[in-house]
């Protein structure tokens, strides 16, 4: 197999390989695993995760390169779980949410998600129109149906019925930022109905988990599938519950050495982190020459963005950017010299400041396909600002105002299929701040056909947004 089949391999034979004539636990995400190559001279962990010699299988790779690896004694990470306990359930624990009928919000760059405990989860914006009034665009993701126990809050009986069948089963667990985490499900459905499946209605799992110090907040909304939603929500009313208070997950090491004949780290892995360090690198210096013209840039559009439910939400990506200078920075961002590249999905994004916005997709096959999402004009962009909020503010708690997020539009793109119209996009820019200086963040909304939201989130816009002027225009600090 290759490289990376390779590490695919090593874990599935963890999952297969009996120790002792006893078959080891079935691969899943709850039991976390890392490969190391420590070359010639392997020392084993002393305390944690246990080792045996004769533990160990022999991997081939595509190049006939032969390693041993030492495989752990599995550990789960629940020895120390409290079995005596006889205090409130996780449902009874929840009930106080549910019976204050409180609602949590997150509010993004278009959408707003709004989750009414034992009531529903809405998606939702709002656009205000010439004459003050509001437009409201809104699906509901999940309403409170006889799917679990918290369907009726302050039932009781029903709650007991599924705190049993949890306590008897194991407890569902979700990985939070590389930590498997329990939580406690609610299933809602009945939601708006969903276009692209026959019109069923949207549902949703709401996931609580423990966090001592929040405050219900809404950490997170993903689509799984088509139509079908998980939010999580940190809450401390289950901390009080053992088996639900967050746990480190133990790591457990795969030590592979090589056999005579083979290099201490397969060929084509090395090749694979080589180009994964390259891929690290979001700008890319545009040089003069490499800039045709507007009417140059455009080409058709092969593939459409998949839809996902009645509004198309594109990609979201996070890169980082070399640490130059802040100045330097500043002053090759404005002049549209460095271009942000964002995207995780088929289509990549390369916005460059005050230039242009694309999407592509890079196939060795068929080559690079581009479409032109819109163009800057400043005229353009001072026109529409006299229509649109160029500049978003909040208050500081010492009462001064500052600028929180600006937004530009980019018109006279590639022309849509559907629309026959140009497309265009409105650019977002907002400060995020984050331990990584240089961290940036980019995501496309499409909320209309060919009607684009790019957000671009960085600590580094931090720095300007206080410049805009009134028409939302940045420029270098002084």
């Amino acid at each position: 197999c290759p490289a990376p089949v390779l590490l695919c391999g090593l874990l599935v034979a963890v999952a297969a390989v009996a120790e002792g004539g006893r078959a080891l636990p079935q691969l899943s995400d709850d039991i976390p695993f890392r490969v190391n190559w420590p070359g010639t001279e392997l020392s084993l962990p002393t305390t944690g995760v246990l080792y045996k010699e004769d533990n160990y299988i022999i991997m081939t790779t595509v190049d006939k390169e032969k390693y041993k690896c030492l495989l752990p004694l599995i550990a789960s990470g629940n020895e120390e779980e409290e079995k005596d306990y006889k205090g409130p359930t996780p449902g009874e624990l929840l009930e106080p949410l549910f019976k204050q009928s409180s609602c949590s919000y997150r509010i993004e760059s278009y959408w707003t998600y709004e989750v009414c405990h034992g009531k529903h989860i809405r998606q939702y914006h709002e656009e205000k129109e010439t004459g003050q009034k509001i437009n409201i665009q809104e699906y509901y993701l999940g309403n409170m149906i006889m799917k679990n126990p918290l369907s009726e809050p302050g039932s009781q009986e029903l709650s007991c019925g599924y705190d049993l069948f949890l306590s008897l089963t194991q407890i569902p667990t979700k990985n939070i930022e590389g930590q498997m985490t329990p939580y406690y499900p609610v299933e809602l459905g009945n939601g708006t109905p969903c276009s692209l499946r026959q019109n069923l209605p949207r549902s949703s799992t709401v996931m609580y988990i423990c966090h001592p110090e929040a405050k219900h907040e809404i950490l997170s909304v993903a689509e799984v599938t088509t139509c079908e939603y998980e939010v999580v929500i940190l809450t401390p009313l289950l901390c009080n519950h053992p088996k639900y208070r967050f746990r480190a997950s133990p790591v457990n090491d795969i030590f592979c050495q090589s056999l005579p004949g083979s290099p201490l780290k397969p060929h084509n892995l090395e090749q694979l982190e080589k180009q994964q360090e390259m891929l690290k690198m979001p700008f890319r210096r545009v040089k003069e020459e490499e800039m045709p013209s507007t009417k140059e840039e455009k080409f058709s559009s092969i593939h459409k963005p998949v839809a996902v439910g009645s509004h198309q939400l594109l990609t979201v990506g996070t890169t980082h950017i070399s640490k130059l200078t802040d100045e330097q920075l500043i002053k090759e961002f404005l002049s549209g010299s460095y271009c942000f590249h964002g995207g995780v999905g088929w289509w990549k994004y390369e916005f460059c400041y005050g230039k242009y916005v694309h999407q592509y997709h890079e196939d060795k096959e068929s080559g690079k396909t581009s479409v032109v999402v819109g163009t800057w004009s400043k005229e353009e962009h001072i026109e529409w600002s006299r229509k649109n909020a160029a500049r978003t503010f909040y208050l500081r708690e010492d009462g001064t105002q500052t600028v929180r997020m600006v937004s530009h539009f980019y018109g006279n793109g590639d022309v849509c299929d559907l629309t026959d119209k140009p497309r265009q996009v409105t650019v977002k820019l907002k400060c995020k701040e984050s331990d990584s200086p240089h961290a940036v963040t980019i995501y496309m909304l499409e909320p209309h056909s060919c009607q684009y939201i790019l957000g671009v989130e960085s600590p580094v816009i931090c720095k300007i947004l206080d410049t805009a002027d009134e028409y939302g225009l940045l420029s270098v600090p002084s």
